[in-house]
């Protein structure tokens, strides 16, 4: 025991009371912090039960016969796992079309997105031009329009346009919201990159561009992993549009495509859970392999530059 907590305790002994009162507080506060400690287990597992229930039933109702799923001899664990309904989707459904579209929507427009995302928001984050601020709170405002408004009037222009039912129409589509998103995280992950780098390549002859691409991307590798999934996300998850501007199978997604396990109010449950969990696949590949990268993206952005 220090000499500082000998001589504190002799002061309390002193005291009539006090250090009892101080007992029953170190003890009260201790066993606060216990049950906050507790109460903060409880919700962490019933998040974690909240999320993982739903992809323990996709699970197991892909893998359940069509008397396990339906009637009185449902169960909630398949008795006799079958692949029968992924042998299904693959034979009597066009889900590797829809599939091969969502791959071929997702990477160009993701691809499309960093490449604007990226000059756009160098600009604006080093270059001094007028309508600058502006511009930068633009970007927000046209990300926060919810695509519920937008795909009417967005209907009649690639209607006009002779951009619907096709691929090609549905990546430009897919840029309106993805640019101005990708846009708005690059900029404070570049403000966080010293301007003294840049400056020195600029005196060693590079030009803005050259900089941009020496300096500042490699600098900001982890940012470019975090915004790249985001969007590459954003654009395999998206229904409306993909629903709206595509009418044949031919340019339909996986998201749109689903929608063929459902025939009036009868639900095809073992295929439909099936092609689900293949479809949340390549999202879930994506992250595992840029986990480490996505990590550090994430708080990159948070220093000011």
């Amino acid at each position: 025991m220090t000499p500082s907590m000998t001589t504190s305790r002799r002061a309390l002994q002193t005291i009539p009371g006090q250090w009892g009162k101080s007992k029953k507080l170190t003890l009260s506060m201790t066993s606060s912090r216990r049950m906050l400690k507790g109460l903060g287990n409880v919700v962490l597992v019933l998040m974690l039960l909240w999320t993982a229930i739903p992809f323990y039933w996709m699970i197991a109702t892909s893998l359940k016969h069509d008397k396990e799923i339906y009637g009185y001899e449902a169960t909630l664990i398949p008795q006799q796992p079958t692949l029968d309904n992924y042998a299904t989707v693959f034979r009597e459904t066009p889900y590797l079309l829809f599939l091969r579209n969502s791959i071929v929507v997702a990477v160009s427009s993701t691809v499309l997105s960093m490449i604007i995302a990226c000059l756009g928001a160098y600009a604006i984050a080093r270059l001094n031009f007028p309508g600058r601020a502006f511009l930068a709170r633009s970007l927000v405002f046209t990300y926060l329009v919810p695509t519920s408004l937008l795909f009417i009037p967005m209907f009649a222009l690639m209607s006009a346009l002779r951009l619907t039912d096709s691929l090609h129409g549905l990546t430009i589509a897919y840029l309106g919201f993805d640019v101005p998103f990708c846009t708005w995280l690059l900029m404070g992950y570049f403000k966080s990159v010293p301007v003294e780098l840049e400056e020195a390549a600029l005196v060693d002859g590079c030009n803005r561009v050259t900089a941009l691409v020496r300096v500042v991307l490699p600098l900001a590798l982890p940012a470019l992993v975090v915004v790249t999934f985001f969007s590459f996300t954003h654009a395999w998850n998206e229904f409306l549009y993909a629903h709206v501007f595509t009418s044949t199978n031919s340019a339909r997604t996986v998201t749109t495509g689903l929608a063929n396990f459902m025939s009036q109010d009868v639900f095809f449950w073992g295929p439909l859970m099936a092609s689900t969990i293949m479809s949340a696949l390549p999202p879930v590949l994506m992250f595992l392999v840029l986990q480490r990268w996505v990590v550090q993206g994430l708080t990159l952005g948070g220093v000011k530059g």
